[in-house]
């Protein structure tokens, strides 16, 4: 992982598109509560740098911290680079760094292919098997099913069964007793987020 404190690129990187106005706080659902006009120019702002950012300079972002990968993540999604694909399925199953997984799971929600399905099934089928880590089944799990309502197939039916996977993950996470299941407002939280990327991305 590279320090932006240590790496003169990255740190000009950061400089230029992490924390301006502490964008990367303000990537995540609290975006959502948004009024005009910081709405209306936040949503700009990104949207011109998800059009300004190199591939190369999303690479380097994608190599640093939690806050330059949530950024580089979000710019993917609204400039529909689809080919940091794979990259960020394999950032969102590593899961090295916290605070980022939401960010990939929304961009692989809004380029909603049948690809993007596999790699959120593969996030599923090695976390769900973790009940002692709370990193972002709960957002997987809404991407997935997103996507799945999108293209009337259901790839989540694996999961969701009696004694299934989710099932199981439910009743053994401590993190997650006695709380009603949160699919529907994880699927509702990944569906608000992805019309925002939508939104930013036709305002190019």
């Amino acid at each position: 992982m590279r320090h932006a404190n240590e790496d003169p690129e990255l740190l000009a990187l950061v400089r230029r598109y992490v924390s301006p106005e502490r964008r990367y706080m303000k990537l995540s659902g609290s975006l959502l509560r948004m009024q005009d006009p910081e709405y209306d120019r936040f949503a700009r702002r990104l949207s011109e740098d998800s059009q300004a950012i190199t591939a190369e300079e999303i690479t380097t972002l994608l190599e640093g911290g939690w806050r330059e990968r949530r950024t580089a993540t979000w710019l993917v999604a609204i400039s529909r680079r689809t080919e940091f694909r794979e990259h960020l399925g394999e950032l969102l199953l590593a899961s090295e760094v916290c605070c980022v997984g939401l960010a990939y799971c929304v961009a692989l929600a809004s380029f909603g292919t049948p690809r993007d399905s596999e790699l959120l099934v593969a996030y599923l089928e090695r976390y769900l098997r973790r009940p002692d880590l709370a990193y972002d089944q709960t957002a997987a799990m809404g991407a997935l099913v997103f996507i799945d309502l999108n293209l009337q197939v259901d790839q989540a039916a694996r999961f969701l069964g009696p004694g299934a996977l989710w099932q199981q993950w439910l009743c053994d996470a401590p993190h997650m007793q006695g709380t009603p299941d949160p699919i529907p407002s994880s699927l509702s939280l990944i569906r608000r987020l992805c019309a925002f990327v939508d939104e930013c991305a036709d305002a190019v």
